[in-house]
């Protein structure tokens, strides 16, 4: 995963944990989560714009 090892994202976490707490984890994830989600569906339907201009 991005060329991390197990203890490279273990401290990620463990700094992460410490920044924002163990309870607004779960909410970043989630946020995190809705943002790509709308990210690659607007990706989609940008391609699909853009398909029938170019059939004509």
């Amino acid at each position: 995963m991005f060329g991390l090892g197990l203890p490279e994202v273990g401290v990620i976490a463990v700094v992460a944990i410490l920044i924002f707490g163990p309870k607004k984890i779960p909410e970043l994830g989630s946020a995190l989560g809705k943002t790509l989600r709308g990210f690659k569906e607007g990706l989609k339907n940008s391609n699909d714009d853009n398909s029938p201009e170019e059939e004509q």
